[in-house]
């Protein structure tokens, strides 16, 4: 692995990224060179050309685009975005995870204002149950970012920014509804308080009806009704110090399964999957300027969320509560930029039936990143962690990036080390449940490095990035599934190779964007070195767009994925590619805009190839296949955005 690194630091210079700031970090937004915007994602606070770490950024207008697609949730936005692949665990329930460059989802660390307002582990059902409204960027490392942000984040981070109210009140609504019983009802406010605060609202009731696309018997959607509420007030005094601090509450009752009154054969009775789910967060982060040399930052963040899981008559409840906190120093010296900091995190889980998976870690650390502007062509990077994990011992975890510039040509280069404590709590249990599952040793703390190295090149209103990249998990944890249902550290590594490439055409009021992402993903199996499960080689997209701010917008999206290997399936080991197009089409009618979506109009669904039902009930308890394509089919949604 390491030399494959060297070799291809050894061809380039790498593209466009950033880097976090606690605050104001001023930076250039994905696309236009020409225009800088704000941050969050790394510690340091020069602009996004300047930086030597690459942040991908996503701003408000995309992120409005994939809103009128999936207004209760990110997962669209978050997998029609270059190298990221949101995949379905559980398809009774819907649950999924977002995978980086081939890395499972459960190390992938999501964010929110770069405080961990959601938990530890966001997958499952924690991405559904976000709206897009409030939200005014998103930003994503990839890679190993454990230098940044502890245990966990071996995959990449995702940093979900707040919306900002603006000097004027500003009142939204949206009311969508779709062709296969969705329901979403949104509200959005915010106004300035003072001279030098203001506040936001967000407020949203979501609803599916439980829907048997195919007529087995056998919900392949699952309904649910879902209620969000989170409230955010912000105060800036123009002269370095500022505060920010945000609550919110989620209520979800989720129900899949047989549907009423039906048998599914070969289930041969009913048979109902529910959660019921609660969660509470809170956070606040403030920052000030200290003797008008050095920005003296705080943050901290409490989560918590219950479940109540019914497998059929097996029934599992929990608590997952999240405590974390952070201090930090940030000043400037002649070519340095540096930031120092302590932090603490502590994580708990209780399962009620099921007391042997309990744990609680706590992970107090140190952290120091230093940015040398060491030319004007060359810029550099230096961070470091120390953790103390209470259960796993001490880590270390560096992180090296570098950027060079040389006229409309710019590279950056990252290398980092990290690592994950390993719990029961992964794709595959979220989908099983947790009273079957065996661990017949004790658990070894995971440990990941990842490099990459991007080539960006400039020509008018295009722009033209290639990645290559590469990542190695020493000590994966895995569920076994075939005669037994185990969690155990594999024997041996999983190994990552890939590149990606991202295309960009931007001409008011025309914008093209073409993705491309390879990824060989490997890891150990009784067999030898396999594929891992459910991650395709090759995928691609085409979206093209025409937006004009008094008229509407009308958009066009083409995505290709290619073959995964398929695990305990009984009816293929690999899957079919599939091709999915789109068309969204959007009309201002004063303060009005309707909105109309056409998703998935080749009709592709997993159940057109193969049964979603299991002949017979699987080793972990689970009646159906892993989802590995679509399941909804075709879908039309539209509604109506009010601006009043």
């Amino acid at each position: 692995m390491m030399r494959i690194l060297v070799l291809l630091a050894l061809l380039a210079p790498a593209p466009a990224s950033a880097q976090e700031p606690p605050e104001d970090a001023k930076k250039e937004p994905e696309l236009k060179v020409e225009e800088t915007v704000v941050v969050s994602a790394t510690r340091t606070g020069s602009r996004l050309e300047d930086s030597p770490m690459r942040v991908e950024v996503l701003g408000r207008e995309e992120i409005e685009e994939k809103m009128l697609m999936t207004p209760g949730d990110i997962v669209m936005m978050l997998n029609e975005m270059g190298g990221m692949r949101v995949q379905a665990t559980s398809p009774s329930l819907g649950a999924a995870s977002v995978r980086i460059q081939g890395m499972r989802g459960r190390y992938t660390r999501v964010l929110s204002d770069g405080l961990p307002l959601f938990g530890e582990q966001v997958g499952g059902l924690g991405l559904l149950q976000i709206p897009p409204m409030d939200l005014g960027q998103v930003e994503v490392i990839k890679g190993v970012a454990s230098a940044l942000y502890g245990a966990g984040a071996m995959g990449g981070v995702i940093n979900l920014l707040s919306r900002r109210p603006g000097p004027e009140p500003q009142r939204e609504a949206m009311l969508n509804r779709s062709t296969r019983g969705a329901t979403d009802a949104v509200l959005w406010l915010s106004s300035p308080l003072s001279d030098t605060w203001s506040g936001s609202l967000l407020a949203g009731g979501h609803f599916q009806q439980r829907t048997d696309v195919d007529d087995d018997g056998w919900a392949d959607l699952a309904g649910y009704g879902r209620a969000v509420v989170r409230p955010r007030v912000f105060r800036d005094n123009g002269k370095g110090t500022s505060l920010f601090a945000t609550a919110g509450a989620t209520y979800e009752d989720r129900t899949g399964g047989t549907m009423a009154g039906a048998v599914a054969a070969p289930v041969g009775g009913e048979y109902a999957e529910a959660l019921e789910t609660w969660r509470f967060d809170a956070g606040l982060v403030a920052q000030t300027l200290w003797r008008s040399r050095f920005v003296m930052s705080a943050r901290a963040a409490f989560a918590s969320q219950s479940h109540d899981h019914f497998f059929g008559d097996t029934r599992e409840r929990d608590r997952h509560a999240t405590a974390f906190g952070e201090a930090s120093v940030r000043g400037a010296a002649g070519r340095h930029t540096w930031v120092a900091g302590v932090a603490v995190e502590h994580d708990r889980y209780r399962p009620r039936d099921v007391p042997r998976f309990a744990y609680s870690f706590t992970a107090p650390g140190l952290f120091a990143q230093d940015d040398i502007q060491v030319a004007s062509w060359l810029a550099a990077s230096a961070s470091a962690r120390l953790d103390w994990h209470s259960e796993y011992g001490t880590f270390v975890s560096p992180r090296l990036s570098a950027l060079l510039r040389s006229g409309a040509w710019s590279s950056r280069l990252s290398w980092g080390l990290g690592f994950a404590a390993p719990t029961p709590l992964t794709e595959e249990t979220e989908a099983a449940g947790l009273t079957r599952l065996q661990v017949s040793s004790p658990l070894r703390s995971e440990h990941g490095q990842s490099a990459s190295i991007d080539i960006t090149r400039r020509i008018g209103p295009a722009s033209l990035t290639a990645t290559a990249f590469g990542s190695r998990v020493a000590h994966p944890v895995r569920v076994e599934r075939s005669a037994v249902y185990e969690l155990r550290n594999s024997d041996g590594p999983t190994t990552n190779i890939g590149m990606e490439m991202l295309a960009t055409v931007r001409r008011e009021p025309y914008a093209l964007t073409g993705t491309y992402t390879y990824v060989r993903s490997r890891e150990a199996s009784a067999a030898g070195r396999v594929d891992a499960p459910l991650t395709p080689r090759h995928s691609a997209g085409v979206v093209g767009m025409w937006e004009d701010e008094e008229r509407g917008r009308v958009g066009v999206e083409v995505y290709y994925t290619g073959r995964q290997r398929l695990e305990e399936n009984p009816y293929r080991t690999q899957s079919e590619p599939y091709a999915i197009i789109g068309l969204l089409g959007e009309y201002r009618l004063g303060s009005a805009r309707l909105f109309i979506n056409f998703e998935n109009l080749t009709g592709v669904r997993q159940t057109e190839f193969d049964s979603l039902l299991r002949p017979s009930r699987a080793v972990d308890g689970r009646w159906t296949v892993d989802a590995w394509a679509p399941l909804d089919g075709r879908v039309i949604n539209g509604g109506i955005r009010m601006r009043f």
